[in-house]
């Protein structure tokens, strides 16, 4: 991979002949200059960019607005407890190719052939951005701190040199030509990740936008006719959720996928926009399935 491709956090200026594989629509993502400069230095150097931060604040998305603003292919990869380094590299079905070795023998048609075993063979998200010839990908490993405590390290033997892996089954082996723009989010669930991990990555510490006028430009990120929305209301939907944050004492913090969640139903959800005044400190949350995912949290906005 060059250091041809560079993020600028604007969508606009997407290729024209972007892979078939990158994403169709652009993200209403906000990337502050900050973080254009940590996703440029992971393309320069080739290394992953590791994000933390609270659920919520935008990690996740990060990625396919990298994807889309620069055409390039997306393969997301969501980690499980039970995620193993090269689930996402390849998988092999030596049931199938057994059946089709049946098949043959009572001359039963297949559109296989068993003597072929790389036609048993599928990859996974890591794996295709590995086989790429025209150009890199963008990867997302979403949340890898669910993963046991050692798959961080068994994947630093792929996302390193010399970038490529082996097919124990086939005998193949997988030799990047672009190595992938790879970023890796994480909320800490299991504490720190593996020190030799953490030294191989790029590390960013994405804030929640907790001030009126962020939230207010993520708002008009989403939506595209700002100037038929209640302002008002928009005004005080901010102005009470930032309450929510600040006051504290809860055990999940609503998130802005919550927050734009919410405003939704405010504007639309009944015949007529939510009540602007009606959202004052001392009134009742409207909507507060919304916002609120824990017992205790629902609870303690139950009433006013």
């Amino acid at each position: 991979m060059t250091t041809a491709y560079r993020f600028e956090g604007k969508p606009a200026r997407r290729p024209f002949h972007a892979h078939p594989d990158s994403p169709t629509q652009p993200e209403p993502y906000l990337v502050n200059p900050e973080l254009v400069k940590a996703v440029n230095l992971a393309i320069y150097l080739k290394r992953p960019l590791l994000l933390e931060g609270e659920a919520g604040c935008g990690k996740t998305r990060l990625a396919p607005a990298v994807a889309y603003e620069l055409g390039l292919p997306f393969y997301r990869w969501d980690i499980r407890s039970t995620s193993k380094a090269q689930d996402e590299l390849y998988e092999y079905d030596a049931i199938l190719r057994l059946h089709d070795v049946q098949a043959q023998k009572l001359e039963a048609a297949s559109t296989r052939d068993p003597r072929k075993s790389e036609e048993y063979r599928t990859f996974g998200a890591l794996g295709n951005a590995f086989t790429l010839k025209d150009c890199p990908a963008v990867v997302l490993i979403d949340e890898i701190d669910k993963a046991d405590i050692d798959f961080p390290n068994d994947l630093l033997a792929v996302l390193d040199e010399p970038w490529q892996f082996t097919i124990r089954e086939t005998g193949e082996t997988i030799k990047a030509a672009h190595q992938p723009i790879v970023i890796i989010s994480s909320n800490k669930e299991k504490g720190n990740l593996p020190a030799p991990f953490l030294r191989r990555c790029l590390y960013y510490f994405m804030e929640f936008p907790d001030d009126p006028q962020q939230l207010q430009t993520i708002v008009a990120a989403h939506y595209e006719a700002q100037e038929t929305l209640p302002k008002d209301l928009i005004d005080a939907a901010i102005d009470r959720f930032l309450l929510v944050r600040r006051e504290g004492e809860l055990f999940k913090k609503p998130g802005t996928s919550e927050f734009l969640d919410w405003l939704k139903a405010l504007m639309n959800f009944e015949a007529q926009p939510y009540p602007a005044d009606a959202l004052a400190p001392d009134q009742p949350i409207p909507h507060r399935e919304l916002l609120f995912k824990l017992r205790a949290d629902w609870q303690k906005y139950a009433t006013a």
